[in-house]
C-alpha cells in the first residue's frame, strides 16, 4: 500500500488509511449487522456488530449459507427469494416490505429490519444485507398504538416516557410532564400505598391489575386498573418502573349496576319464595279463622247478659280479626289474593283519603299533599291502593315520634330502558309515580335494602308485624309497578311507587246500590264447602237469616244434590279436592244458565283469576268473613239477578 504524503502543517501527523482499509474500518464502526453473500448464498463478509447481534463468532459464519441467520421455518422460501433478488438486484432500504425475522445462534428469533444493496466486484455480484433488531422499534409502535397508559419512571419517580393513551387518559401531552415526578397524578390521600406498591416493584416483585384512582389535569379522578413492572438495565439492575393503566370507569359502574339488579332480583325471588310459603297456609287458616270469629259472635249473642263472658268473646273475636288481617297482608304481600282493579284517577284516590291519614297520623305530623294536574289513570284496585297509603302514612308517623311532615305527591315520569333495568317487574315506558316522603328517623343502607322483606321490623318487639311494606311491595307488583326506598339516618325516608300509566280520560266510578231484606225469606242457598266447620258456620248464618240451605262437602256431591233440589245461588268455596269450585259452576250452569254463583275464598292460588285479578262478572267473597259481611254478598248477589 502507497504512504501518503507528509501533513503541510506541524500539527500531529495525521494517518490517511487506504481505501480497502477505510471502507473495512467504517464497516466495522456502522451501528447495523452488515454481511455480505456471494453467489452461492454463503456469507463472505461479516462486522462486528453481527457478531453482537447473533452471538456467532466471525469465522463461524464466513462460508456458511446465509440461510443460517434465518427461521428454520421460513428457509426454504428465503432460498427462492435470494435468487429473485439476484436476478432483479434492486436497492431495498431498510423497513421496506413484509415483516422479516432473524435468527440467533442460540435459536432465538427476533423482529428485523434488513436493508439490500448489491455491489459488483471482480468476483461477481455480492448482496450486502445490513440488519437492525426490530424489537425496541416494534415495542415503540406497539406503546405508541397502545389504547392503554404506558409509562415509564426512574427510580426518583421521574417521568421517562408517554404514550398518546396517557394523554387521553391524564389529559396532559407528552411534553408537560416528561421529567417531572408522577407523584401528581396521585391523590395526596394515596401516596403513601402508591410509594409502598413502587417499593415492592424496586425489589423485583411485578403487580398486576391493582385498582386504584388517579387524578386528571382537569382535577377531576379517575379509577384505573394497572400494572407495574421493573425495568432493567443489561446487567439485570432494577434501573426504573414501567406503567400499564386502562379506565375502569365504566366496567365499575357496569358492575355496580350488575350488583345492585342482581341485589333487587335476589330480593324479588326471596319475596316471591316467602309469598309461596304465605300462601300455601293462608287456605287452612282463613277457614279456621272464620269459624272462630262466626262462633264467638254466636256466642257472644246467647250471652248477651253476662258482660264477663260477653267481653271475653270480643277479646277472641278482635284477635281473630287481628290475625285474619295479618294473612291478608301476606297474601297480599305474595300477590296470591284475587283483585279488581278499575281505571282510577290515582289524585282522586288520595284525596278520598287524606282525612283518613290525617286522623290517622296525629296532631304532631304535618301532612302535605302535592297532586300534579292532569295525571294520567291507572289500572288498580282501589282498596289495595288505599291500603298503600295507609301503610306508607302509619311507617311515616312512627318514624316521627316527636312530630315532622309527611309529604305525598304524584307526578309523572317515563322510564328509559337503562333506569327500567333496575327495577324488576317493570319496563320502559310512562308511569305514573306516587312519592311519599318524611322527615323522621330514616334508615341506614343495610336497613333499607332489607325494608321490604316480610317480618322485617325496627320497632319495638309487639309493636309492628313487618308486613306493612312488605304488603306495599306485593300491592305494587301485581300492578305492574316497581317499588324504590331511599333513607338516610336522620335524614327521613322516601318511598317512590311507579305504577303503568294509561291512556284516556279516568271514567266516573259507578257504584251499585242494593237493599237488604232482613231475611232470606225461604230462598234456597247450596253451600259447597270441603272443611267441615267452615261449611256448618256458613250454613248456620244463613239459617239464621232466613235462607234454606243445602250442603254438600265436595264439587261430586254438590251436582248430585242439584239434581234433585233447585238452589237461587250457588255458594262454593274456590279450591277444593278433585273439582275446583270454578268448574262446579260452571258443570252447574250447564243445567241452569240463570244460576247465581258467589265464590268464597281464603286463598284461591290462582284459579279463580290465573293473573291475580278478577273479571268484572265474577262475586267473591274473602274468608274470614263475619255475618253481616256474607249477608251482605249473598243479598247483593242475588239482587244482581233480579235488576
Amino acid at each position: 500500500m502507497a504512504t501518503p504524503p507528509a501533513p503541510k502543517s506541524a500539527a500531529a501527523p495525521v494517518t490517511v488509511l487506504p481505501d480497502a482499509e477505510m471502507a473495512w474500518s467504517l464497516l466495522e464502526a456502522a451501528p447495523d449487522a452488515i454481511v455480505a453473500v456471494d453467489g452461492n448464498g454463503c456469507i463472505v463478509l461479516a462486522n462486528a456488530q453481527v457478531e453482537q447481534l447473533f452471538g456467532y463468532e466471525r469465522h463461524e459464519l464466513l462460508g456458511e449459507p446465509v440461510e443460517v441467520l434465518v427461521p428454520e421455518s421460513v428457509r426454504g422460501m428465503h432460498v427462492c427469494h435470494r435468487e429473485s433478488y439476484r436476478a432483479h438486484p434492486l436497492t431495498r432500504p431498510m423497513g421496506a416490505g413484509r415483516e422479516l425475522a432473524a435468527r440467533r445462534k442460540d435459536g432465538s428469533e427476533f423482529p428485523a429490519e434488513i436493508s439490500l444493496s448489491a455491489i459488483e466486484t471482480g468476483d461477481g455480484l455480492l448482496v450486502s444485507a445490513a440488519i437492525r433488531d426490530g424489537t425496541l422499534r416494534k415495542e415503540a409502535a406497539i406503546v405508541a398504538s397502545s389504547g392503554d397508559a404506558m409509562v415509564s419512571q426512574r427510580l426518583d419517580g421521574t417521568i421517562t416516557s408517554w404514550n398518546s393513551a396517557a394523554e387521553r387518559l391524564y389529559g396532559y401531552s407528552a411534553s408537560e410532564v416528561l421529567g417531572r415526578n408522577i407523584d401528581f397524578l396521585v391523590p395526596p390521600e394515596r401516596r403513601e400505598e402508591e410509594h409502598a406498591i413502587v417499593d415492592r416493584v424496586v425489589h423485583g416483585e411485578r403487580i398486576d391489575d391493582f385498582e386504584t384512582v388517579r387524578v386528571r389535569r382537569d382535577g377531576s379522578p379517575v379509577e384505573i386498573a394497572k400494572s407495574m413492572a421493573p425495568i432493567r438495565d443489561t446487567a439485570g439492575v432494577v434501573i426504573g418502573v414501567s406503567r400499564i393503566a386502562r379506565d375502569i370507569t365504566e366496567r365499575k359502574r357496569a358492575e355496580k349496576e350488575r350488583r345492585a339488579l342482581e341485589e333487587r332480583l335476589n330480593q324479588s325471588q326471596r319475596l316471591e319464595s316467602l309469598g309461596q310459603l304465605a300462601g300455601g297456609v293462608a287456605h287452612d287458616f282463613n277457614n279456621l279463622l272464620a269459624v272462630i270469629l262466626n262462633y264467638a259472635t254466636f256466642a257472644a249473642e246467647d250471652v248477651a247478659d253476662h258482660d264477663a263472658v260477653r267481653s271475653d268473646l270480643e277479646a277472641i273475636r278482635t284477635a281473630a280479626e287481628r290475625a285474619a288481617r295479618l294473612t291478608q297482608q301476606l297474601l297480599t304481600f305474595a300477590r296470591r289474593g284475587s283483585i279488581q282493579p278499575e281505571v282510577l284517577d290515582l289524585n282522586g284516590v288520595v284525596d278520598d283519603v287524606k282525612t283518613l291519614l290525617s286522623r290517622t297520623i296525629g296532631e304532631h305530623v304535618c301532612l302535605d299533599v302535592r297532586s300534579a294536574p292532569l295525571l294520567p289513570a291507572v289500572h288498580v284496585d282501589r282498596g289495595q291502593i288505599e291500603q298503600v297509603l295507609m301503610n306508607l302514612a302509619v311507617n311515616a308517623r312512627d318514624a316521627m315520634p316527636d312530630g315532622g311532615t309527611l309529604t305525598i305527591e304524584t307526578n309523572t315520569i317515563e322510564l328509559e330502558a337503562e333506569n327500567a333495568r333496575l327495577r324488576p317487574h317493570v319496563g320502559a315506558g310512562l308511569y305514573v309515580q306516587l312519592t311519599v316522603s318524611d322527615t323522621g328517623l330514616g334508615m341506614t343502607a343495610d336497613v333499607a335494602a332489607q325494608a321490604f322483606e316480610p317480618f322485617f321490623t325496627t320497632k319495638p318487639k309487639g309493636q309492628g308485624s313487618g308486613l306493612g311494606l312488605a304488603t306495599v311491595y306485593g300491592i305494587v307488583a301485581a300492578a305492574g309497578g316497581a317499588t324504590s326506598v331511599y333513607s338516610e339516618s336522620g335524614l327521613g325516608t322516601t318511598i317512590r311507587i311507579y305504577l303503568p300509566a294509561l291512556d284516556g280520560a279516568v271514567p266516573q266510578a259507578q257504584r251499585r246500590r242494593v237493599s237488604h231484606p232482613a231475611h232470606g225469606d225461604g230462598r234456597t242457598v247450596l253451600v259447597v264447602e270441603d272443611e267441615p266447620a267452615m261449611r256448618a258456620v256458613t250454613a248456620r248464618i244463613l239459617t239464621r237469616s232466613g235462607y234454606a240451605v243445602l250442603q254438600a262437602a265436595n264439587g261430586d256431591e254438590a251436582l248430585a244434590v242439584a239434581a234433585h233440589h233447585e238452589c237461587d245461588l250457588l255458594l262454593t268455596d274456590v279450591v277444593m279436592p278433585a273439582m275446583s269450585g270454578p268448574e262446579l259452576a260452571s258443570r252447574m250452569r250447564q243445567r241452569r244458565p240463570g244460576l247465581r254463583v258467589l265464590f268464597m275464598s281464603g286463598y284461591s292460588h290462582g284459579v279463580l283469576a290465573p293473573r291475580g285479578v278478577l273479571d268484572r262478572e265474577i262475586e267473591l267473597i274473602e274468608k274470614p268473613f263475619d255475618p253481616a259481611q256474607l249477608l251482605e254478598r249473598v243479598e247483593s248477589v242475588l239482587s244482581t239477578g233480579e235488576e
